[in-house]
């Protein structure tokens, strides 16, 4: 894992420097794992992620923006009592372990003078929001109660006595030399690598590969001094936030690392690194656990119309084969002198056709002749009248298929937010039953939450992600003289340029960002078309989200995600 004890140290000196002495003004809880705590220090405020997230936990400032729960919960209201107000004494690392420690002070609800600690445990899916009283050691609560059911070592519950993690008794890298690194690694064992995870404190995988590749053909020369090489600008506190950008996977580290193949993308702070590396990923995941339902349900109505397509075409073609069974019931009757009832087939003279070659025609034994020419002119008829009315029903499946295909791809881009207000499209448009048969005035007149992001030259554009967003936005939002933008025949996001003359970098960022919001994210040369807003329409009767429009161009762009966190970050 990149969050190593070693990032920890980095992490925490980092925060040191931009924390120590601020003040929490605010604590707020936006996820079920996660803390903001807003900090005025060094005359800025600051906000601080506290994430025990089982697959992105850390420690860092943010600059990205979260959306609060209406009703608080309980560990957060517990945190306001005891924090807000407070002051951040000291920020430090236990050993070298991936737990930072929050020194608090301020006074209580009778003005005497408490301490806290804010304890940060990054252990994985064992990664845990620990409040303790200092002078005590009690525990007044935590993100997630273990019991020791659970974890026989210590139990962290609400009046339990704070223990920290079993200690590993591992070396420390900061005070190693090469004699150390030889007495810890047996050579004759293969797996160095592995050993050096295992025999010093703070070290990952990550971390242990690159000294192994920096060593070369590793063995008792090589290898110590490439350990000494590695730590050096490590001790000396010489970071350089790193991404290392793979085909198959990004990495980051508080240092380039050369072993990782791949693109370098610097950064001038851990947390700008860690907002870039986490962009969507954590917000993702909280909606896939959201959304499973949701998503399980888009996805089965498009495959039911997908397959529903392929059975109409099928009729359709038998349908339109229709003057067959109209040659056939015209032959037959020109030939009634020659069919008795019981026969299976005849076979007569095709006077239609100019060679005037024989056709055999099948016959149901038990009908008369006549009535088995009548059987093929009713088989006529009811082919023929049919037509229409197929191709009226595949039409209201492509409908059908191209709305689900739409609210997928809305999915896929979508944040918690938005996945609450496909849902709620998707209980007026009659496909889901109301969840709460209660809903206050207020609730019923939210208006959707449209994205802003803003170009190089300081334009504002908008973007709706779903198709509630999408209506409002443009027929609501939108001035009529300002420039709408859609990937071509492609289901995607409606995108506004608050402009009537924007500049034509502008149209291209905000082609991007429809590129982007669209079924088309993955590909390059993305054909987007932009209009007037007045040349938008919205057909009567139409599903939510879906308009037609004229008079538009056409531009080409591939989209990126660097493009649409700078213009965001704005």
């Amino acid at each position: 894992m990149s969050f190593d004890g070693l990032f920890t140290r980095a992490m925490s000196l980092e925060l040191k420097e931009l924390l120590l002495g601020g003040r929490i003004n605010k604590v707020q809880q936006p996820f079920t794992n996660e803390i903001i705590l807003s900090v005025r220090a060094n005359g800025k405020n600051q906000k601080l992620l506290l994430s025990a997230h089982p697959s992105y936990a850390r420690v860092q400032i943010t600059e990205e923006s979260y959306e609060n729960p209406k009703e608080p919960p309980m560990f957060c209201m517990l945190l306001r009592k005891h924090l807000e107000g407070y002051f951040i004494e000291d920020i430090y690392q236990i050993e070298n372990e991936r737990i930072i420690v929050f020194e608090i002070r301020g006074r209580n609800e009778i003005g005497d003078t408490s301490y806290k600690k804010l304890m940060i445990e990054i252990m994985g899916r064992h990664s845990n929001i620990i409040l303790v009283d200092r002078d005590k050691n009690t525990i007044l609560d935590s993100i997630k109660h273990i019991s020791y059911a659970v974890n026989s070592h210590r139990a962290i519950l609400p009046g339990y006595e704070y223990k920290a993690p079993p200690k590993q008794e591992k070396l420390d890298a900061y005070t190693a030399t090469e004699e150390d690194v030889l007495r810890a690694i047996d050579f004759n064992s293969g797996k160095l690598d592995k050993q050096l995870v295992q025999q010093f404190a703070g070290f990952s995988p990550l971390i242990a590969k690159e000294i192994f590749y920096h060593a070369g053909l590793a063995n008792r020369d090589t290898l110590p001094k490439a350990f000494l090489a590695v730590m050096d600008p490590i001790k000396k506190g010489s970071y350089a936030p790193s991404i290392m950008d793979t085909p198959d996977k990004e990495y980051f580290y508080f240092l380039p690392i050369e072993h990782v193949k791949g693109d370098v993308k610097p950064f001038p702070t851990l947390s700008k690194m860690l907002d870039r590396y986490y962009f969507g990923k954590a917000e993702r995941d909280r909606v896939k656990q959201q959304s499973n339902d949701l998503e399980r349900f888009i996805v089965n109505e498009r495959d039911k119309n997908s397959k529903k397509i392929k059975k109409l075409e099928r009729s359709l073609m038998e349908a339109e084969n229709a003057e067959e069974y109209q040659l056939l019931g015209e032959l037959l009757t020109a030939n009634l002198y020659a069919v008795k009832k019981g026969m299976l087939e005849v076979e007569v003279f095709n006077y239609y056709e100019e060679e005037g070659v024989m056709i055999k025609i099948p016959l149901n034994p038990r009908l008369s002749p006549s009535e088995n020419a009548q059987k093929y002119f009713t088989k006529y008829q009811k082919a023929k009248n049919s037509i229409d009315i197929i191709k009226e029903q595949i039409q209201l499946a492509e409908q059908e298929y191209e709305y689900f295909e739409t609210l997928y791809q809305q999915i896929l881009a979508a944040s918690p937010k938005d996945i609450q207000e496909i849902r709620e499209e998707l209980v007026e448009e009659g496909y889901l039953r109301e969840r709460q048969k209660k809903q206050t005035k207020k609730q019923q007149n939210v208006k959707p939450v449209l994205d802003y992001y803003l170009s190089d030259d300081q334009t504002e554009i908008i973007v709706g992600k779903n198709n509630k967003q999408n209506d409002y936005l443009t027929n609501r939002v939108a001035a009529r003289d300002e420039i709408w933008l859609h990937t071509k025949d492609i289901p995607g996001s409606h995108v506004v340029i608050r402009s009537k003359e924007p500049s034509e970098e502008t149209i291209l960022q905000a082609a991007k960002l429809a590129a982007y919001f669209s079924k088309a994210r993955q590909s390059s040369s993305v054909p987007v078309d932009y209009t007037l807003v007045r040349h938008v329409k919205k057909p009567s009767g139409a599903k939510p989200g879906f308009v037609i429009y004229d008079n538009q161009q056409t531009v080409y762009v591939t989209p990126d995600e660097e493009t649409v966190i700078r213009l965001k970050e704005k």
